[in-house]
């Protein structure tokens, strides 16, 4: 059965949430296709030029008088970093919870899925030009530093994906899965095209684009006071009057931001803030796995 945002709710605790929505999706730990050094055994594999003689099995030559090199599993064979939006405008919700909660929880629900399959998960976070960092660990209980870390932010200023792009660039020696979690209003409209050049690093880059059903329905009819979250600015307007122009405007950046990241080879998927969490790492994980 999925957990509903109303359930998540009930449940209290943050930590506990994550841990629902983790144990949720969870099949199984998975196995690493790249070999190496490891407690985990795999399989033996014929001797050829260029293996290492050290992983040489001298039982089996004795026994096969023949050569056989032991291959290994990794067991640490995924560096994954969380890149959670804490701006001013996820800030909104709804449906019983923000666009910022959803984000936490999402991105607690697949740290805990990564350490507990023994890869290696941090956080980089954006509160306005303030980034949270926790370097990515393995250790079972590197989870709670980054469970604390998520749980301690507050949205706050307006969204710099370039500021995070250029620090994550500097900070990740090697490839690794970037899980970004975000509504992407960003005033510098090269900022998205900025981000994905990490895949050209050869980074996995996966974005979860997060939008309550009001921005996606505008259903607002009143005369209504259009705050920012993020600045100082207001409109005030007739909802019936802009309704269709707004939706054309949404349904267009929603249409770019999509196409440029299909372009660059990433993953990425809308995600309602009204959708159980599960459901929303369940899509993610299956279309992986399907490729």
């Amino acid at each position: 059965m999925a957990l509903t945002p109303q359930t998540l709710q009930r449940l209290g605790d943050f930590k506990v949430r994550a841990r629902a929505v983790m144990e949720g999706v969870l099949s199984g730990l998975h196995k690493s296709p790249h070999q190496g050094q490891s407690v985990e055994f795999a399989e033996h594999h014929e001797y050829a030029p260029g293996d290492e003689l050290r992983h040489v099995d001298w039982k089996a030559v004795a026994r096969f008088d023949r050569y056989y090199v032991k291959r290994f599993e990794h067991e640490t064979n995924l560096r994954a970093v969380m890149l959670v939006d804490a701006s001013g405008s996820m800030g909104y919700g709804s449906r019983g919870q923000t666009k910022l909660e959803l984000a936490r929880t999402l991105a607690g629900a697949l740290s805990w899925l990564l350490v507990r399959q023994q890869d290696a998960a941090g956080l980089t976070a954006l509160e306005g030009e303030r980034l949270v960092e926790v370097p990515p660990r393995a250790a079972a209980g590197h989870v709670h530093v980054l469970l604390d870390a998520l749980e301690g932010l507050k949205p706050q200023g307006a969204l710099s994906l370039r500021l995070a792009t250029d620090r994550l660039a500097e900070s990740l020696p090697r490839r690794s899965l970037v899980a970004v979690f975000s509504d992407f209003f960003d005033a510098d409209e090269g900022a998205l095209a900025h981000l994905l050049t990490l895949k050209s690093r050869r980074h996995d880059v996966a974005l979860f684009h997060l939008l309550d059903p009001d921005e996606l329905e505008f259903p607002f009819e009143d005369p209504t006071r259009f705050e920012s979250l993020e600045d100082a600015r207001f409109l005030e307007a007739n909802p019936r009057e802009i309704r269709e122009s707004y939706l054309e405007e949404l349904g267009a950046f929603i249409a770019r931001t999509k196409a440029q990241a299909v372009a660059a080879g990433c993953d990425y998927q809308v995600v309602r803030t009204d959708e159980a969490p599960d459901d929303v790492l369940l899509r993610f994980l299956a279309a992986r796995q399907a490729r």
